[in-house]
Protein backbone atom coordinates (compact mmCIF):
# COMPACT_ATOMS: atom_id res chain seq x y z
CA UNK A 1 0.00 0.00 0.00
CA UNK A 2 1.42 3.35 -1.03
CA UNK A 3 1.38 6.15 1.52
CA UNK A 4 1.10 9.81 0.63
CA UNK A 5 3.19 12.64 1.93
CA UNK A 6 3.27 16.33 2.72
CA UNK A 7 5.69 19.04 1.74
CA UNK A 8 5.76 21.80 4.32
CA UNK A 9 7.49 25.06 5.15
CA UNK A 10 8.02 26.33 8.66
CA UNK A 11 9.58 29.60 9.74
CA UNK A 12 10.69 31.52 12.80
CA UNK A 13 8.67 34.30 14.42
CA UNK A 14 10.22 37.06 12.26
CA UNK A 15 9.90 35.02 9.05
CA UNK A 16 13.62 35.35 8.39
CA UNK A 17 14.40 31.62 8.16
CA UNK A 18 12.49 29.15 5.99
CA UNK A 19 12.75 25.39 6.38
CA UNK A 20 11.25 23.07 3.76
CA UNK A 21 10.59 19.47 4.70
CA UNK A 22 8.69 16.35 3.68
CA UNK A 23 6.82 13.88 5.87
CA UNK A 24 4.08 11.28 5.79
CA UNK A 25 2.69 12.52 9.14
CA UNK A 26 2.45 16.31 9.11
CA UNK A 27 0.88 16.85 12.53
CA UNK A 28 3.45 14.68 14.31
CA UNK A 29 6.41 16.12 12.37
CA UNK A 30 5.48 19.74 13.13
CA UNK A 31 4.88 18.74 16.75
CA UNK A 32 8.47 17.46 16.81
CA UNK A 33 9.73 20.79 15.43
CA UNK A 34 7.68 22.87 17.87
CA UNK A 35 8.84 20.79 20.84
CA UNK A 36 12.54 20.64 19.86
CA UNK A 37 12.48 16.88 19.52
CA UNK A 38 15.86 17.15 17.77
CA UNK A 39 17.66 19.86 19.80
CA UNK A 40 20.70 19.91 17.51
CA UNK A 41 18.62 20.16 14.34
CA UNK A 42 18.24 23.12 12.00
CA UNK A 43 14.74 24.10 13.13
CA UNK A 44 15.71 24.03 16.80
CA UNK A 45 18.83 26.08 16.15
CA UNK A 46 16.92 28.75 14.21
CA UNK A 47 13.69 28.52 16.27
CA UNK A 48 11.47 27.57 13.32
CA UNK A 49 8.17 26.62 14.94
CA UNK A 50 5.53 28.22 12.72
CA UNK A 51 3.91 26.14 9.96
CA UNK A 52 3.08 28.51 7.09
CA UNK A 53 2.67 26.18 4.10
CA UNK A 54 1.85 22.57 3.33
CA UNK A 55 0.68 20.51 0.38
CA UNK A 56 -0.43 16.87 0.27
CA UNK A 57 0.63 14.40 -2.43
CA UNK A 58 -0.81 10.94 -2.99
CA UNK A 59 2.65 9.38 -3.11
CA UNK A 60 5.67 10.11 -0.97
CA UNK A 61 7.80 10.10 -4.13
CA UNK A 62 5.79 13.03 -5.51
CA UNK A 63 6.17 14.87 -2.20
CA UNK A 64 9.94 14.32 -2.21
CA UNK A 65 10.19 15.59 -5.79
CA UNK A 66 8.22 18.72 -4.86
CA UNK A 67 10.39 19.29 -1.78
CA UNK A 68 13.50 19.17 -3.98
CA UNK A 69 11.91 21.57 -6.48
CA UNK A 70 11.02 24.05 -3.74
CA UNK A 71 14.44 23.81 -2.10
CA UNK A 72 16.14 24.43 -5.46
CA UNK A 73 14.06 27.57 -6.02
CA UNK A 74 14.79 31.09 -4.91
CA UNK A 75 13.72 32.64 -1.63
CA UNK A 76 11.38 34.90 -3.63
CA UNK A 77 9.68 31.83 -5.12
CA UNK A 78 9.23 30.37 -1.62
CA UNK A 79 7.78 33.63 -0.31
CA UNK A 80 5.29 33.72 -3.19
CA UNK A 81 4.33 30.10 -2.60
CA UNK A 82 3.65 30.83 1.07
CA UNK A 83 1.80 34.10 0.45
CA UNK A 84 -0.41 32.56 -2.26
CA UNK A 85 -1.34 29.73 0.14
CA UNK A 86 -1.43 31.66 3.42
CA UNK A 87 -1.56 35.41 2.78
CA UNK A 88 -1.34 36.40 6.47
CA UNK A 89 1.34 33.86 7.35
CA UNK A 90 -0.87 32.38 10.06
CA UNK A 91 0.42 29.40 12.03
CA UNK A 92 -1.34 26.52 10.29
CA UNK A 93 -0.31 23.92 12.86
CA UNK A 94 -3.28 25.01 14.97
CA UNK A 95 -5.65 24.20 12.08
CA UNK A 96 -4.50 20.61 11.50
CA UNK A 97 -7.04 18.02 12.61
Amino acid sequence: MERGGFVYIITNKNHMVLYTGVTSDLRNRVYEHVNNHYPNGFTSKYKCYKLVYYNFFWSIEEAIAEEKRIKAGSRIAKLKLITDFNANWNDLYKTLD
